[in-house]
Order: C-alpha cells, then structure tokens, then sequence
C-alpha cells in the first residue's frame, strides 16, 4: 500500500522528470520561455503537492486548493493542466485494492456537483491562455452537470478533458508504451521522458497549441514533431539527437508557441510510472 508520503513523492519526481527533460517549445533547464522559468514549476510542484495529497480533502477541493497553493507561490498558471491530470490518479492510488486504472474510474464517478464547481473555480483562477466561454457547461458559471459530462462536451477539443472520459486513454495506451518502449532499448537519463513527450507532441494536435494558434498551426506543430521523433529515434547521438531537439525548441519558442498540453500528458505518464514502480 502506498503512504501519501509515496504518492507525494511519485507527483514530486514526475513533475521534476518532465522539467529536466529537452521537451521542444515547452520550459525547460536547457532552455527556459513564454515568461516563465524552471524554478517556478520545481516551486509550483512542491507547493502543490500537499493540498493534492490531503485526505481530509475531496477531489475537486485538492484540485482547487493545488491551484491556490499555485497561484500564491508564483503568481502565474505553471501546471493547471498537471493538476486536472494528476489529481485523480494520486487519489486513486490511495486505495490499496484493485488497479490504479480502474480506481482512477472509480474517483472520478465519485465526484459530485461540489467537485464539479470547485474544479471550474480552479480553472477561472488559474486563466490559462486561450481560455474562451462555452455554450454549454461555462466554467464561469455554477455547474449543473457531473464533472464528467462537462468533460465529455469538451474532449473533441481538449486533451485533458478527454482523459477523463477515456480513463486516460492516451496516457496508458501511448504516453507509458512510448516511455517503457525507450526504456527497454536502453534509453536512459531525460530520453525516455522526452520520447513520451514527442510521442503525445506527434500524434494529435497539442490543445494549448489549438486554442491560442488555432488548427492550422497546431497541426503543422504535430507534422514537424512526427519528423524530429522520427529523426532522433534514429540517431543515438546524444549531442545530435540535443542540436536536432534544439532548433525545433528554438523555431517554436520564436514564434511564441507552447505544446503546454503535450508537457502536462508527459507529467501524468511519469506519474503513472513512478507509482507502478513504487507498487512493485
């Protein structure tokens, strides 16, 4: 069974994880961004950590209380998405019967309307760009459906929100199969992080990337992250594999834009990771 300590520090190292990884158009410690710095998201993780943790707290309030906790410590939205991700599996890993995924289905049906408005709260205080109004289910205005549902009407055009719909399909179907897969052939260090990362990054359109910049741009992202993936898969070459990496970050960061969704799908994938390994 694992102690909130555990899950703590499974949050704690993932977030530390993806910041330490190359990730192309996103903060970084190779290169930092879009006003943003590394030790606002190593301050953002640890401040974070305990409200996301506290049993005495429901789902929605752990995620509301993490934004807080956020908010006040570095004034800015460093992990919003990384809250909405990981909140339910830290809480799913609490329970010492079943499996993580099928626990995180359980947490999630379990919240009702209170969640349900304490998560809008957190996404209203958090403003993270490109943040519009909807015609159905508003998160500036008081829920009158499930959590779920709310996220049902927006998964066709966010990532996150499909997560929750697909018992986080695409972080146990690609994000952890690209991560073990770098592992198993040897890839060791930031790579098998980075590899999950250009994996969600390649594959569908990155949301962030689609609200501020729109389709066109967020699909010609995906189509040159295809070919670095492709590129650094197959040259071993550390320092290549970094100058290849490093002008796609560059020619991203230019023109302003921020895979942010695809980084907080990379935190969730590593989170899932470090618990597994901590269950074994």
């Amino acid at each position: 069974m694992l102690t909130h300590s555990d899950i703590r520090t499974a949050y704690e190292d993932a977030c530390r994880q993806e910041i330490e990884a190359f990730k192309p158009g996103n903060v970084h410690v190779f290169a930092e961004g879009h006003d943003m710095t590394v030790g606002q998201f190593l301050t953002s993780a640890n401040v974070s950590s305990e409200p996301l943790t506290d049993p005495k707290l429901s789902l929605g309030t752990r995620i509301f209380e993490a934004v807080r906790a956020t908010r006040n410590a570095v004034g800015t939205n460093t992990n919003l998405g990384i809250i909405l991700l990981c909140a339910p599996l830290m809480l799913a890993a609490e329970t010492n019967t079943g499996d993580l995924r099928s626990n995180l289905d359980e947490a999630l049906r379990a919240m009702d309307l209170e969640d349900t408005a304490a998560v809008f709260e957190a996404i209203v205080l958090a403003s993270p760009g490109g943040l519009g109004s909807s015609s159905q289910h508003d998160v500036r205005e008081k829920p009158t459906v499930h959590l779920l549902e709310a996220m049902r009407e927006a998964s066709a055009r966010d990532s996150i929100a499909r997560q929750y719909v697909t018992s986080y399909q695409d972080i146990f179907e690609r994000g952890l199969p690209a991560l073990e897969a770098a592992t198993a052939r040897g890839e060791s260090a930031m790579w098998p992080t980075v590899f999950a990362y250009m994996e969600f990054l390649s594959t569908f359109p990155d949301s962030h990337v689609l609200r501020k910049h729109g389709a066109e741009i967020a699909e010609e992202v995906r189509q040159e992250a295809a070919i670095v993936r492709a590129t650094i898969g197959r040259n071993g070459d550390r320092e290549d594999r970094i100058r290849i990496l490093a002008a796609f970050d560059g020619r991203l960061k230019q023109r302003g834009i921020n895979p942010g969704t695809s980084a907080d799908l990379t935190v969730a994938c590593l989170l899932v990771h470090n618990l597994r390994l901590r269950l074994a």
